[in-house]
Order: C-alpha cells, then structure tokens, then sequence
C-alpha cells in the first residue's frame, strides 16, 4: 500500500506537472490558432468568408491539440519537474527516503492522463470536427467545376482514376465527381509479340452524388451527368440526368478522402489502408499514420522520461528559460527525425512500423540511459 505521506507527494507532483502542461499548451496552441487563423483569413472568397474561415479554424483545434499532446508532456514534465527542483524541493523529497525512480513514476501518473486524453480525442473527437471543417470547407469554395484543383481529392478505384471536388460531412453526398476510364488493348509489336497497352476509354462529369444504401448493397446515384467516349474511330458524346455508379466505396470510407492521413482516427486509417490493399494499390502512407497514433502514448511517454533525466540530470540547477529551450530543442530533433524517416520509409520500401518505432525507441533508451547515470 501506499503510504499517507507518499499519496501527498504524488499529489502535489500531479498538479505542478499538469498545471505546467497547461500551461504549455495554451501558449502554444494560441500561436499555432493565430497562424492558421491569418492563413484561412488569406483564403476567404465570396462564398468562403472569415466567418467561415473562423469556424474552420475552431474545429480543427482538437485536431491541433492532439498534434500537441507529446510535446506539451514533455515541456510540462521539464518545466514543472524544474521549479521544484530550482526550489530544492526534490532534494528534501528525496532526503525523506523517496528515490529517483519512485519520482519518475510519479511524474509518470499526469503523463498517463494525457495519453488517454489524446487517444480519445484522436479517436473520437478530432477527426469528426476536421471532417466536418475540411468538407464544409470544399462544399463552400468548390462548386460544380469539372476539376478544381485546388480542393478535392484523386483516387484510383477498379480501372477508374476519380476526382472529388467536395464531400459533404457524413460522406453520404458528393459534388463534382470526375471519372476516367482505363481500358487495355493488346497490340502487336515489331517483334511480334502481344503488348499491353493502356488507353483512355471514357471521361465523365456529375454536378453531384448521393448515396443509396440497398438491401443488396449500396451504390452512388449521379446527377447531371455528361460523359464522353473515347471509340476506336470517332469520339461519342452524352448527357444524362441521372446514373447508377456501382463501387465499392463506402460513405465512411469516402468520410476521411479530404482529411490528411495524420488527422485521421486510428481505425478509420485502418480501414482505408486494407481499401487500398483490396484494390492492389500502395497502403503504407496510411499504415504510416496509423502506427503514428496509435503509437502516440509510447511518444509521449518517451519524451516525458527523458525530459526527467533532463530534470534529475544536467538541468537540475539549470534557468527556467534554458529548460524551455531544452524542451523547444528535444521537440524538434524529434519531429525532424519522425519527418525524415517518415518519407524514407515510404521510398525505401522500410516497414511503416519500424519507421515510427525508431524514433520513439531512441528516446525512451536516452532517457533510461541519462537516468541510470543519476547519482
């Protein structure tokens, strides 16, 4: 059991750490809402208008905060554990007989919050509101072009490359939806020998989409359609109302095609990834981000140890403004090295697993290294 006297201490270590942790974030996040605030601002048009741009801005924060969560542990944990230490406070708490390691675990606790903090909100809360945000977003700046270019969303689905411009949130409404039509021929060479040959067979354009859930099994309803096909000796057009598209393409699935894959939840990642394994089509960016958070508490708990060592070790009498750079300096190192072998793995063919893995494994064995050096 734990004794009165230790549950106090614990107690008191919560709340300076958790209080730091706030602390943190709010500094950071309120920068990071203004950049993203004056960036939408530069965005806003007739239809999409600061008001519109503010909203935006506003449902994207869990998103920004659960992108802050590791970070935010590791500068509270510096930064909380350091006053006390600047204090003597954990001198006189380690003279009563508590050891280092008992403090670590007590720092450990707050850490523990956040972690469970964030895989709810990445989880359930976060990529809900970016859905909404990013398709509210398209539906108001896109319209009824055949292509924009600057919205939407390109997708390889059967023998179709598809275009989306917009998706309403939920998922089960489209707006200009763009299909090309691959088709193979087999063509004789010069040396005699069939070769395969991809050609263009068809285009088509939908003003907009709605999702028919049958009793047989779901499909898409365009409307507006025009279609243009590419024959062997003359190109055919055509106009329709409305047409059947039959895909294997889920609203919840098509939910997530505008979000990026880091702002995702951990199961939608998941299952868009075996999509993509199904129609035989690269899934590692996906599986990528869905190691990435569902890997996110490790991180944090990696970077809260060695911000502990940092505290038990070096930084023991070191200023607060030099733990704050500590903390700005160890978040980055860690950031540049998840971008860099993020996109390594994914050229060099490394498993996704490994490449989030890394980074968190170093830090957690400097963390437990410069703790075993403490005296």
């Amino acid at each position: 059991m734990v004794s009165k006297p230790m549950t106090l201490i614990d107690s008191y270590i919560r709340k300076r750490v958790l209080l730091a942790m706030l602390v943190v974030i709010s500094l950071v996040l309120s920068i990071d809402v203004v950049f993203a605030l004056v960036e939408e601002l530069g965005d806003s048009e007739n239809a999409y208008t600061s008001a519109q741009a503010l909203l935006y801005v506003l449902k994207t924060l869990p998103s920004r905060v659960f992108q802050l969560l590791p970070f935010t542990a590791l500068g509270g944990s510096l930064i909380g554990l350091g006053v006390m230490a600047s204090h003597n406070e954990l001198i006189v708490i380690q003279s009563s007989g508590v050891s280092t390691w008992r403090l670590v675990w007590a720092v450990l606790k707050p850490a523990f919050v956040v972690m469970i903090a964030g895989l709810v909100l990445g989880e359930y809360i976060a990529p809900t509101l970016q859905q909404s945000a990013q398709s509210s977003k398209a539906v108001l700046r896109s319209g009824v072009q055949a292509i924009d270019a600057g919205q939407g969303s390109w997708r390889r689905i059967g023998d179709e490359f598809v275009h989306v411009n917009a998706i309403a949130p939920g998922g089960e409404s489209l707006y200009g939806v763009s299909r090309y039509r691959l088709t193979g021929a087999e063509l004789e060479s010069a040396d005699s020998k069939p070769k395969a040959v991809i050609g263009l067979a068809s285009i088509s354009f939908a003003q907009s989409a709605q999702y028919i859930d049958a009793v047989e099994g779901g499909y898409w309803r365009l409307e507006n359609v025009s279609e243009t096909r590419f024959l062997a000796d003359s190109v055919a057009t055509a106009q329709r109302e409305s047409e059947d598209w039959l895909v294997d393409l889920s609203p919840e699935l098509l939910a997530v095609l505008l979000v990026a894959p880091d702002r995702q939840s951990i199961s939608g990642l998941y299952n868009f990834a075996r999509f993509f394994e199904s129609q035989g089509l690269d899934s590692d960016r996906y599986m990528l981000s869905f190691w990435g958070k569902l890997l996110q508490p490790l991180a944090t708990l990696a970077l809260v140890l060695l911000a502990v060592s940092f505290v038990f070790g070096p930084l023991r009498e070191a200023t607060m403004g030099f733990r704050v750079f500590v903390a700005i300096g160890v978040g980055l190192l860690f950031t540049i090295l998840q971008q860099l072998l993020e996109p390594a793995s994914l050229l060099l063919g490394i498993n996704p697993l490994f490449a989030v893995l890394l980074p968190i494994v170093s830090c957690a064995a400097l963390g437990i290294v410069s703790m075993l050096r403490v005296r």
